[in-house]
């Protein structure tokens, strides 16, 4: 799957100079008709789909933002209490059991955070395929089809799955950051590179999803 991935950013953009300038426009213009783009990617279009229809882009773009928006939700408001609670035991100094207590309920609420963001996320990704597929955004939050979804891949295949796309994001990470390094330049690249980069990583997770074979 990441060979395929890579072949398929690839294709996206060498040798179609202006396609990967299509690319940093639809990036530059607050990544709406990049995500536009994206949920092409999602959909299983192969080879990678060209840069058109700007005005469907747009709106797909902002249907998959709301789609992701609307998962964030519990984790944004989980991270608020968290917020809170840090804040209020910093403002109890001088009572100690009461900023203890404050502390202790934020140390719980950021547990639940990453907990609550590990299963969105999981669910979210289906989610985002299903809407890309079908194109109805309740079928982004279709739970009892995404489940099933995720069962015929395997939980394992699907958390072993994204943990190795984690990996290579955390070296992609490291040579971008050494490259950011450069003066000018680097930051440069790193814009260049961004729109290939979620190219292979949108591909990556569109396969894992059709491994269920649905």
């Amino acid at each position: 799957m990441l060979s395929d991935s890579f072949a398929y950013a690839k294709d996206a953009v060498i040798g179609k100079w202006m396609q990967w300038i299509l690319l940093l426009i639809a990036t530059l213009l607050l990544c709406l008709p990049l995500l536009g783009y994206l949920v092409k990617v999602l959909r299983g279009d192969k080879p990678a789909p060209e840069v058109d229809g700007w005005g469907t882009l747009f709106v797909d773009g902002i249907k998959l933002f709301i789609i992701s928006l609307i998962w964030a939700i519990p984790s944004l408001i989980i991270f608020f209490f968290f917020f809170g609670s840090m804040i209020g035991g910093l403002l109890m100094e001088g009572n100690p059991s009461a900023m203890i207590a404050a502390l202790t309920g934020a140390l719980i609420y950021l547990v639940l955070f990453f907990i609550v963001a590990l299963i969105t996320g999981l669910l979210s990704l289906m989610g985002a395929i299903r809407f890309a597929r079908t194109g109805s955004m309740g079928e982004a939050f279709n739970f009892g089809a995404i489940l099933e979804t995720i069962g015929k891949i395997g939980w394992g295949t699907y958390i072993i799955a994204l943990i190795v796309l984690l990996i290579v994001q955390f070296v992609i990470g490291i040579i971008l950051s050494i490259i950011a390094m450069i003066p000018v330049l680097g930051g440069i690249i790193q814009f260049v590179l961004f729109a290939p980069i979620v190219i292979f990583e949108y591909r990556y997770i569109c396969q894992i999803y059709d491994a269920a074979g649905v």
